[in-house]
This record gives C-alpha cells, sequence and structure tokens, in this order.
C-alpha cells in the first residue's frame, strides 16, 4: 500500500527529517507534497546596472582569459511546481557578492574599487528547459561584513512576473547562526530547503566544488496570484 505521506504529523516529520528517513524534496515521491522554497528578501544589492555578460557562467566576463578569484562551485538544480512538475521558460537569476565580499552595486562597489574583483561577473541568468535544470558556474559564496552566512541570491522571473525571491545558503558554514536573515528561518524544514552542501568534485583538478539546489515553487507561471508566504527580512 502506498504510504499517506499528508497523514503524517508535523512533529512526526521533523523527527523524520532528523534521522534522514523522509526524502521531502525528491520529485515523484509523494510529489503532491512537496514542501515550497521559502521566499526571503531581495536585500539591497540587486545590481543597479546590469554587467555586460549576464550568461550563467559567472567566473568569466565575455571574452576574458582571466577568471574569477574564489572557489569554483557549479550549482545545479531543477525547478519544480508544488506537485513535482518540472517548470520550464523561467528565468533564475543570481547575484553574489566576489570573493573580496564586494557587489556588483554602485553602493557597494564604488567605496571598494580597488578591492573589488573585476573578473566577477557578480549577477547570471539561466533559462530553464523542459526538464525544469538549470546550472550555474560561479564561486562559493563569502560572508560579508553585515552578514555573517555565506549566501546566494535567487530571483524567478516569467516574463515581467517575479515568481519567488529566495537565497541559498551553504550547509554548515559557522555564521549562519549568526545571520539574522537565516536565524530569523526558524522552520526546521524552511532552514533545510534554504541549504546546500558544496562538496568536491571528483577528479578535478582545480578543487571545483558541486552544490545540488532544488527550488520549488507554490504557484504555476500561468497562475495569477501568489497565496505564499511572504519574504523574510
Amino acid at each position: 500500500m502506498k504510504p499517506n505521506f499528508a497523514s503524517f504529523s508535523r512533529r512526526n516529520f521533523l523527527r523524520n527529517v532528523a534521522f534522514g528517513t523522509v526524502l521531502f524534496t525528491t520529485p515523484g515521491l509523494f510529489a503532491e507534497q512537496l514542501f515550497e522554497t521559502p521566499s526571503l528578501t531581495e536585500g539591497p544589492f540587486y545590481p543597479d546596472v546590469m554587467p555586460l555578460d549576464v550568461d550563467n557562467d559567472l567566473l568569466i566576463i565575455n571574452d576574458s582569459i582571466t577568471p574569477a578569484v574564489g572557489e569554483v562551485a557549479n550549482i545545479t538544480g531543477r525547478l519544480l511546481s508544488a506537485n513535482g512538475s518540472p517548470l520550464k521558460d523561467v528565468t533564475i537569476e543570481i547575484w553574489q557578492c566576489d570573493a573580496n565580499a564586494v557587489y556588483l552595486h554602485s553602493a557597494d562597489s564604488t567605496p571598494k574599487k580597488k578591492q573589488q574583483d573585476k573578473h566577477f561577473q557578480g549577477f547570471g541568468r539561466f533559462t530553464t528547459g523542459s526538464t525544469g535544470e538549470y546550472r550555474f558556474r560561479t564561486i562559493k559564496p563569502v560572508a560579508y561584513p553585515g552578514r555573517p552566512a555565506a549566501h546566494i541570491h535567487v530571483k524567478l522571473k516569467k516574463g515581467d512576473r517575479e515568481l519567488l525571491t529566495t537565497q541559498l545558503f551553504v550547509r554548515g558554514f559557522p555564521g549562519n547562526a549568526q545571520d539574522g536573515i537565516f536565524r530569523d528561518t526558524r522552520d526546521l524544514i524552511d532552514r533545510e530547503l534554504l541549504l546546500a552542501d558544496f562538496v568536491p568534485v571528483k577528479d578535478s583538478k582545480i578543487g571545483e566544488l558541486a552544490a545540488s539546489f532544488d527550488i520549488i515553487v507554490g504557484r504555476t507561471p500561468d497562475e495569477n496570484s501568489f497565496p505564499g508566504r511572504q519574504p523574510r527580512r
């Protein structure tokens, strides 16, 4: 008999999560019960002037031969609806500070021009295909003054409509517990949905890392309203 996942109490679910027995982000497994990726604040440093290059490789700007400084990280995942269906033709944007903790934003980079990594794109886009998959090549995020948790900002768009804004955090990063945004996400399940493991890529000669981060949205791009939770500030 197929288990009725909906009958699990929240307490039992949390207990199962603690023992690693419930894969609540696995597409196809109790797919109707996938938990939505929490909405978090956009923050003050969404680029005010877009870079010349906005592709999904943030390490190389256009035809430059000089890569950005930092630990190379390959971030992949799938964009899914709450019932587990892949969402295509959705634009995923990411932005983050460089290895020197400087954002691609005039309010942050202007006072720090000597420190900013001019080879780091700082912002990228990728449009999902029929399987909902996406990928980015970037650096492992770092913390910066005021935000002790290393993180990457994520925004989903369908045309001129924004579907979700959230943040990706590094699992096990020491500053997570002190970070106001992450700390305010008190629900254990929500926290799990915001975390990703950055693990070494086997046989990589440059020490690359890989992280998998599935994104679950509570509405499809065709819906006109979004009854979901408000962003945490």
